[in-house]
């Protein structure tokens, strides 16, 4: 089987991460995002996956030219020269995802992260017998989504609803699909939206079935979302009773350490944090609702609470980090700062305290 990632942008939302490496490798939970949806497709039998990119494609490969060998699995590119939206690229990838056994593949949006239940839906596709299946999956405020209208008992979708004022369900396109090839056909290469062309006329068609996606789900692109959804990542690792979960009397909830890094005496970590690789953690530091990514130093009773700290950054000794503080690579918080949803760019350093939330060039 193959696959298709729609890789795409600039990765604006993420920024200023994304100003050192394209968004799908920003690293979640420890490692790069797209690297959770290459694993889980492999781990189905997908022996071929298709990343359509505009942006800094020899950067992606490059990066994800180890993971080919380690993983056993192809990776290519299919490069855009103009935006396509959903659709266009896989006009364009369409050598690339078509072969003689006419096997289907899968369609996913790079910033999802879930519990990728691929096999489950390799079998729901097969047992409807149409020519796309889709995931969905059910939110609290359908108002502010492209809602989903289906049959219930069969799956089958009737129509789709843009961002309703009056409720028709609770269930929205959750960026994961498994196609036919011939969805291909009905594709042209120019700037097409998936969502809003090709699936509404397969609908009309009765051949489009949507799927309940079974556990978390998270569109990991901006900044708050992404800190939610590394709680509901850990969560459903702790479900799992994961391994991967760290255990110590410093701990407290759900919390991931990477095993190369070190952490100080009397410490409290947790909940819901990821420490990456080489990271070092000095004594009496408080970390909650964070990610603090490969070879970040933060110094004696620092505190940091719902932030992302970049790459080989340093946080300072009593330096307070907080409400979603962004750093980028290389950021310097000095001693006793203060940080209140300060948005730092990459390679400063940061002597004064940020009182409100504020982007630092």
């Amino acid at each position: 089987m193959k696959a298709l990632i729609l890789v795409g942008g600039f990765g604006t939302r993420l920024r200023p991460l994304t100003l050192s490496v394209p968004k799908p490798l920003v690293d979640f939970a420890n490692k790069p995002m797209i690297l959770h949806q290459i694993e889980a497709l492999k781990a189905v039998g997908v022996t071929e996956v298709v990343l359509a990119i505009n942006y800094q494609p020899e950067v992606m490969l490059n990066f994800l030219k180890e993971f080919e060998t380690k993983l056993g699995i192809k990776i290519t590119c299919s490069q855009e020269t103009e935006p396509l939206g959903t659709a266009g690229p896989l006009a364009l990838a369409r050598d690339k995802l078509v072969d003689d056994a006419g096997e289907p593949f899968f369609v996913l949006n790079s910033d999802v992260i879930s519990e990728y239940p691929f096999k489950e839906m390799i079998e729901f596709h097969k047992s409807h017998g149409g020519e796309a299946s889709l995931m969905v999956t059910k939110v609290d405020e359908p108002s502010k989504y492209g809602v989903v209208v289906m049959e219930e008992s069969t799956g089958q979708v009737e129509r789709f609803v843009e961002k309703p004022k009056l409720f028709v369900g609770n269930k929205i396109n959750a960026g994961i699909y498994l196609l036919d090839p011939c969805v291909l056909e009905r594709i042209q290469l120019r700037p097409t939206s998936i969502e809003k062309e090709v699936f509404p006329n397969i609908a009309a068609e009765k051949k489009l079935y949507a799927m309940v996606l079974p556990g978390f789900w998270m569109d990991v692109g901006q900044p708050r979302d992404y800190i939610t959804g590394l709680r509901l990542y850990l969560d459903s690792l702790k479900k799992r009773s994961s391994p991967k979960l760290a255990l110590g009397s410093h701990i407290v909830g759900n919390v991931i350490v990477d095993e190369t890094a070190k952490i100080g005496e009397g410490c409290l970590i947790g909940p819901d944090v990821a420490i990456g690789p080489g990271c070092v953690i000095e004594s009496g530091v408080r970390l909650s609702r964070c990610t603090v990514m490969r070879g970040v130093r933060v110094k004696k009773h620092a505190c940091v609470s719902g932030s992302i700290i970049g790459w080989h950054s340093t946080v300072g000794q009593w330096a307070r980090v907080e409400n979603m503080t962004i750093l980028g690579e290389d950021v310097h918080v000095c001693d006793e700062i203060y940080s209140n949803g300060g948005v730092v760019l990459p390679h400063k350093e940061i002597k004064s305290s940020i009182l409100k939330p504020e982007i630092v060039m």
